[in-house]
């Protein structure tokens, strides 16, 4: 199945390269993206996905297309168009990074590392955090992290991995740190956003942007934990890191519905119409997957993880891909944006399908994405 699954995702890349040529996908309308500039958080998963179909096929004008994007890529840091926001890894990490990954492309790296210097500035050293959104001094968001940030940290600890400059490290950790201690729960749960005082650093209290309410777990977010926690592990090596992981996933595990794919928060009350999050579940898959590379044979965690992702992404290509449905430009049906906000509630997400195309990959020929790179 995983195959069959992988050629048919690579195909609807390919058709949606042909239909909608040097634009970028955003959120869908009635089971349509809605495709325009990279102007938003989410455009490097895009790339990301045709750099994984290059990896997968070898054709050359998956590497063409996306070598091209890092053009655009490149005046947006420059012109700072659209960055107020930690998402810089989101972006650069699939397209910039992987450029240099997959094809040793120099301006790629170049690229990834002046990112890295954008993301820096987000850096509050009265809080010891990355802001997430908004600028400095921002009223609302002045001192707001979300666990999100956790999948972008990575492109500091890499910056620091190629320079050796120690500040790039020394702030990854600083947050990944506070991130562990004030976003993750006593339960294993988390927090989508935790607020500090921006003067002192103070801690005010956790809630929610996404999720179902302030205590809630939001399903995404707690994806985001788990595979973020585990790229720390990886780039730092500290056991603290691999154990929040652990920790992530088999709450994850232990809250999923009987067809293995989330519904949009671990709390929301379930009724027919109840959407899931299928890029949750994407997304959580990923990092157990990467999980499952550190640890012995011997790991109790090992087998529980092992059958959370072939039930999970078995569900996922099964019941909830477009796999043989000609025309569809998304890969998985049924993922959530904000719910509550009324942001595709029920559609495509271009995360989703990035992180199922990943998986896949993961899966059947070990690429696993663009979030470090290879040994």
């Amino acid at each position: 199945m995983w195959e069959q699954a992988i050629q048919d995702a690579i195909q609807k890349i390919k058709s949606n390269m042909s239909r909608y040529p040097k634009k970028f996908p955003h959120i869908t309308a009635e089971k349509r993206y809605e495709w325009g500039e990279s102007n938003d958080w989410i455009e490097g998963f895009y790339t990301g996905m045709i750099w994984l179909s290059y990896e997968y096929t070898k054709e050359p004008l998956f590497k063409e297309t996306a070598l091209a994007h890092l053009e655009d890529y490149k005046l947006r840091l420059q012109e700072k168009r659209h960055l107020d926001h930690h998402d810089i890894g989101f972006l650069y990490l699939p397209s910039a990074l992987a450029a240099w990954i997959v094809d040793e492309h120099e301006e790629g790296k170049q690229l990834a590392l002046k990112a890295a210097d954008h993301l820096m500035l987000r850096w509050r050293e009265e809080g010891q955090y990355i802001q997430a959104w908004g600028r400095k001094g921002d009223e609302k968001n002045g001192g707001r992290i979300i666990i999100d940030c956790m999948m972008n940290i990575p492109l500091l600890y890499w910056a620091y991995n190629q320079t050796g400059d120690e500040r790039y490290r020394i702030v990854a950790v600083a947050h990944a740190d506070k991130s562990r201690r004030y976003l993750m729960r006593g339960d294993d749960s988390s927090y989508h956003t935790f607020y500090f005082n921006p003067s002192d650093g103070t801690p005010i209290g956790g809630g929610t942007h996404q999720g179902y309410h302030d205590g809630s777990t939001w399903t995404r977010g707690q994806a985001w934990a788990i595979y973020g926690f585990a790229l720390s592990y990886r780039y730092t090596r500290d056991a603290k890191y691999l154990d929040t992981a652990i920790r992530a996933a088999r709450f994850f595990i232990s809250h999923l519905p009987e067809d293995n794919v989330a519904y949009w928060d671990f709390d929301v009350p379930v009724e027919a119409d109840t959407p899931r999050d299928s890029s949750a579940s994407a997304i959580a898959a990923c990092g157990m997957l990467e999980i499952l590379e550190h640890l012995e044979n011997e790991d109790g965690n090992k087998g529980l993880l092992t059958d959370a992702v072939e039930r999970s992404m078995t569900s996922l290509a099964s019941r909830y891909s477009t796999l043989g449905e000609e025309g569809e430009e998304g890969l998985i049906k049924h993922g959530s944006y904000y719910v509550r906000g009324g942001m595709g509630p029920d559609d495509y997400m271009i995360w989703g399908d990035y992180y199922y195309l990943e998986a896949l990959l993961r899966l059947t020929q070990r690429i696993p994405g663009y979030w470090y790179e290879r040994e």
